[in-house]
């Protein structure tokens, strides 16, 4: 029986730089399961040739000649839809407007090569994204060019949520579409959020401005992480790009680490690195949420958390973008609910205010197995 070869991912590479058009092309015509079907220099040279060709991928600059590329994503999305990934500079008007890509529809973000170091790390990290950018869901992507708020009008606010236990943390991890849906879900909280710490697959250098925008738009503070930040109510820690996030416990205050340690999952930072630390630090005073994303990081670490006495929740497979990290998940039996990302929030809620009932059976059941281990080493009080 012959075996039929999959189709490759057809790549259309659009950017005003013949040299990073060069050098996109290679890496991505250099994978077996993938290939450049045509090149182009600006927007209207890249619209005849997605009508023409058909393109599986967009890759597409930001800054560019006649037209921007903000303004040619909007109207790709809006006429012929194509999963695009932003190849952006780091200047800050340009992390801002990849940003603002995001919400108009890209799924994905990288940094533009601008030394040997950074082209290899694309050339390692670009086939990854176009796989998962080939795999995505597209969603109706926002059309306004007013604030960047990405919650629904007709989402209601969760209330407050003070008086849940002292000490219990929020922890969210999320790939490929995870910008907007963590957006989505924290714009529809109080300012008076559990001590909340994010990790999103995203390079150095836009995870700062992610921070910054979610900060802009919810309620509760949101900056990126720096070693040794405290986490506390009221406080949205993001993990760095480039850099694995930590939850340590000392005494009875929670801080974070930054590591930048061999990646988990080919990522860093990594779900796994971030979920593992807070199974063992906080054990059941925590609540895990896995969102949308490609891949298997976040599923080990959830199971972690599950083991250790902590809530647990995926985004379900009909909202995400990319159903990779919560399948691998609910395989594993990481996750004790699915839900859809527009009831996330209230799912995060309901079980906050769960765990307020259950504490202090827990703290005697805690206080009851130490209790039984020192009996078991010989140690008296």
């Amino acid at each position: 029986m012959i075996e039929l070869s999959k189709p490759k991912i057809k790549v259309l590479v659009v950017d005003d730089s013949a040299i990073v058009r060069k050098i996109l092309s290679e890496a991505i015509d250099a994978q077996p399961d993938m290939e450049v079907i045509a090149t182009a220099p600006d927007p209207f040279v890249a619209r005849d040739k997605i009508l023409a060709l058909h393109p599986d991928v967009l890759t597409l600059d930001i800054e560019m000649p006649r037209m921007d590329g903000l303004t040619f994503l909007k109207k790709v999305m809006r006429y012929h839809p194509v999963p695009t990934i932003v190849i952006s500079s780091l200047g800050q008007a340009s992390t801002t407007a990849a940003l603002d890509a995001l919400r108009f529809g890209a799924v994905d973000i990288l940094a533009k090569p601008s030394g040997p170091y950074s082209v290899g790390e694309l050339r390692h990290s670009l086939p990854a994204r176009i796989r998962a950018a080939a795999c995505t869901r597209l969603a109706m992507p926002a059309q306004s060019d007013g604030p960047a708020s990405t919650a629904d009008s007709t989402d209601p606010m969760i209330p407050s949520t003070a008086g849940y236990p002292e000490g219990t943390i929020l922890a969210i991890g999320a790939s490929t579409g995870g910008t907007v849906a963590i957006q989505r879900i924290l714009c529809r909280f109080p300012a008076d959020i559990p001590g909340t710490v994010i990790t999103q697959h995203i390079p150095a250098g836009f995870s700062q401005a992610f921070a910054k925008r979610l900060n802009q738009t919810c309620s509760m503070e949101v900056r990126e992480a720096v070693q040794g930040d405290s986490v506390h109510p009221g406080l949205a820690l993001v993990a760095p790009g480039d850099f694995h996030m930590l939850v340590r416990r000392s005494g009875g205050r929670y801080h974070v680490e930054l590591q930048q340690g061999p990646q988990v999952c080919y990522q860093r930072p990594s779900v796994d690195v971030m979920f593992a630390s807070v199974a063992q630090c906080a054990r059941g005073q925590a609540l895990g949420v896995l969102l949308t994303g490609m891949g298997t990081d976040g599923a080990k670490g959830l199971l972690a958390m599950k083991q250790a006495g902590a809530a647990t929740i995926a985004q379900d497979e009909e909202t995400c973008t990319v159903y990779g990290m919560p399948r691998e998940a609910v395989r594993l039996g990481a996750v004790d609910r699915s839900v859809a990302l527009g009831e996330i929030p209230a799912a995060i809620a309901g079980t906050l205010r769960s765990l307020r009932g259950t504490t202090s059976s827990r703290n005697q059941a805690e206080a009851a197995h130490q209790a039984n281990t020192m009996h078991q080493k010989g140690v008296t009080q």
